[in-house]
C-alpha cells in the first residue's frame, strides 16, 4: 500500500480509501446498495486496516446515519490511527431545514456525525454537493468556524463544478477561511468527463482527488457483458447508477478483459490499476460487500500495467475532443519549457 500527501496538506493517505456506503442499509435505495451489519463490518474494517488502508469515508445520509454509527463502532480505539471523512448536504430528515448547506444545517449535522461516529473530530468534512439556495460565503464561513472549533481538521467538496471550486477557494483566500483541500468525484475508465475541467482546477488549486464508484456501480467488475447482465443480486440490476454510456463501457471492458487475462487478474483489478496510474488521482474509494471483493480490490495496488497496456486503455476510453479544450491544446503547443 502506497501513501501520498493529501492535496497541499501535510497528511498522508493510502492509495485506497475504504468507503462505508454499503453499511447498514435496511430499506429502499440503501438496501440495494448494501446492508452490511456490524459483525461483518467489523471484519471488513479490520481487513482493510491490516492491508494498510488508513483512510475511511462515509456520509450522514448513508443508510440514514447507520453507516456512520457502524463505521465508528468498527474502528473503535483504532480511530486515532486513521484519517476519517464524512459529508453534509443531503436530506437527513423531513423538516425544511434538514437539507442543504446553511449554517444551521452544517452546525447541527457535524455534531450529529461526531456523535454517531463516536469521535471528537473529523479529519475531513466535505460538502456533498452544491446548494444553490445558500450563499456560498455562508457555507464557507460555517465550515471555517467548525475547523476553528476543532471539530474538523480540513474541508473538502464533492460533486461540484470546476467554477464552483474556483469561486469557493477564491472567497476563502479573500477572507482567510479554510479552503477546499480535496474533491470527491465520480471517475472511471468508462467515464472520464472530469478530465475536461475538474482535473485542471485541481492541479491549479493543489487539491487531492478522491474517486468514488471506480467500477461504475459494478458495471466494470467483469460480471457484465454485452450479451448478459450481471448477477441478479448485483446493484446495477435494481439501481442503475451512475449513468454510463454502455457501448463505451463495454469497449473498455473488452480491452480490460484481454489485459486481465494476460496478467491473470480480474477486470475489476485492471480498472482500478488504470485509475491508480493516473497522476491526478490521490485515492480510490472502494466499497466492498464481502472479503473476496475487498481482497481483490486491495490486490489492484500490486498490479503494474505496462506502457502498452496503458496506451491500449487510454485509446479505447479517450474523450472526444470538445471546445474549448481542443483550442486550448492547440494554443499551448510550442509553449512548453525547453529541455536543458
Amino acid at each position: 500500500m502506497r501513501y501520498s500527501t493529501f492535496g497541499r496538506t501535510g497528511i498522508f493517505v493510502s492509495e485506497l480509501c475504504f468507503g462505508s456506503m454499503t453499511f447498514g442499509g435496511k430499506d429502499g435505495i440503501w438496501e440495494k446498495i448494501g446492508n452490511t451489519a456490524q459483525q461483518e463490518a467489523d471484519r471488513l474494517v479490520g481487513l482493510a486496516l491490516d492491508a494498510g488502508i488508513n483512510f475511511f469515508d462515509t456520509a450522514d445520509v448513508y443508510a440514514g446515519g447507520e453507516s456512520e454509527r457502524i463505521l465508528g463502532q468498527a474502528l473503535g480505539s483504532r480511530r486515532k490511527d486513521i484519517v476519517l471523512a464524512s459529508k453534509v448536504r443531503a436530506r437527513v430528515g423531513p423538516g425544511p431545514n434538514d437539507v442543504g448547506l446553511s449554517r444551521a444545517h452544517i452546525m447541527r449535522s457535524v455534531d450529529e456525525s461526531l456523535r454517531r461516529l463516536g469521535t471528537d473530530w473529523l479529519d475531513l468534512y466535505q460538502i456533498h454537493g452544491y446548494d444553490a439556495l445558500t450563499p456560498l460565503d455562508e457555507t464557507l464561513r460555517a465550515l471555517d468556524d467548525i475547523v476553528r472549533a476543532g471539530k474538523v481538521r480540513y474541508v473538502g467538496c464533492s460533486n461540484v463544478a470546476a467554477w464552483q471550486i474556483a469561486k469557493a477557494n477564491g472567497l476563502a483566500a479573500m477572507h482567510g477561511w479554510s479552503r477546499f483541500e480535496s474533491l470527491q468525484a465520480y471517475y472511471t475508465i468508462a467515464g472520464r468527463d472530469l478530465e475536461r475541467e475538474l482535473v485542471p482546477v485541481l492541479a491549479d488549486q493543489q487539491m487531492g482527488l478522491m474517486v468514488w464508484s471506480p467500477l461504475a456501480g459494478g458495471l466494470l467488475s467483469g460480471k457484465y457483458t454485452r450479451e448478459q447482465d450481471g448477477p441478479a443480486d448485483s446493484r446495477r440490476t435494481t439501481f442503475d447508477f451512475p449513468p454510463v454510456n454502455r457501448e463505451r463501457a463495454f469497449a473498455c471492458i473488452d480491452a480490460m478483459r484481454k489485459i486481465g487475462d494476460a496478467h491473470g487478474v480480474s477486470v475489476a483489478r485492471v480498472a482500478l490499476a488504470w485509475l491508480l496510474a493516473q497522476k491526478h488521482v490521490t485515492t480510490i474509494i472502494i466499497g466492498a460487500k464481502n472479503e473476496r471483493q475487498l481482497r481483490d480490490n486491495v490486490e489492484a495496488t500490486t498490479l503494474k500495467l505496462t506502457q502498452e497496456d496503458l496506451s491500449t486503455l487510454d485509446g479505447v476510453s479517450a474523450l472526444a475532443p470538445e471546445y474549448p479544450g481542443w483550442m486550448l491544446a492547440r494554443q499551448a503547443a510550442g509553449r512548453e519549457p525547453s529541455a536543458r
